[in-house]
């Protein structure tokens, strides 16, 4: 497995205008300086009333595959 960490800050409403898409991607920096796109599906469960803020952690299997996305 492998783990990626990384902090985010985009409001609701850029979220909402410009990630609403099924297609649309959010791209971000981890803190080794490894850039990573993730779909923006997957930062939905953190919308809230004040966008997507936090800090999270990103865990892939050995492919990169997607396991879990948590706010720490």
């Amino acid at each position: 497995m492998n783990q990626y960490y990384f902090s985010l800050n985009i409001s609701y409403q850029n979220f909402v205008a410009h990630y609403s898409g099924a297609a649309s991607q959010v791209q971000v920096i981890t803190d080794n300086g490894l850039r990573l796109q993730l779909p923006a599906t997957r930062f939905r469960p953190f919308l809230s009333q004040i966008g997507v803020k936090g800090r999270f952690r990103l865990t892939t299997d050995q492919n990169n595959k997607f396991l879990k996305l948590e706010v720490l």
